[in-house]
């Protein structure tokens, strides 16, 4: 399936691809888990995510932080508060410094408490996808605070297409532990 454009397949790519990741972080094994992750020797890797996420943890704790931020920007607009998605001082050019802010602000959450953080978050991001209409989602200029974008491709890019990206890293990681 391609990027999801409708509120039907939005909820059906969010949670399939939830439930997908999930299954991948159930089969990773004991090494897999006790493994840092070392992207260094695949010089296609080079995105800073590459080298910041060292393990598990990391992987989920960055998906949390980005419903976090869904969640509050989708909540704080309806209230009437006109807030941009990236918190200041952060925009489009910087938001890797964010990443790694939530990086450091997690180094001492444990892998249980990331799973259980973002269970909680997956839930309530799909709660909030469900009180919007379908044309809410996914047309142009309803509501002003999403710019020149759809709030639905927010929706997408916070959970499908992140869990996707989580997915790739977890197989790398994978991969690298066997090649070992």
């Amino acid at each position: 399936m391609g990027r999801p454009a409708t509120k039907t397949d939005l909820i059906s790519a969010a949670n399939e691809n939830y439930e997908e990741m999930n299954r991948l972080i159930a089969a990773l094994t004991e090494k897999e888990l006790a493994t840092p992750f070392d992207f260094s020797a695949d010089e296609k890797k080079k995105e800073a995510h590459w080298q910041r996420d060292k393990n598990l943890r990391d992987v989920l704790i960055h998906l949390y932080e980005w419903h976090q931020l869904l969640i509050h920007w989708v909540e704080s607009n309806r209230q009437g508060d006109n807030v941009p998605f990236l918190p200041k001082p952060y925009n489009w050019k910087t938001y890797g410094d964010l990443n790694v802010f939530f990086w450091k602000k997690h180094q001492s959450t444990t892998p249980e408490e990331a799973k259980e953080m973002l269970a909680e978050s997956h839930k309530k991001v799909m709660q909030l996808a469900e009180t919007f209409s379908g044309e809410e989602l996914f047309s142009r200029g309803v509501f002003s605070w999403a710019g020149n974008n759809t709030v639905g491709s927010y929706f997408v890019s916070a959970t499908a297409s992140h869990y996707v990206w989580a997915m790739k890293k977890l197989k790398a990681h994978r991969k690298n532990c066997k090649e070992q």
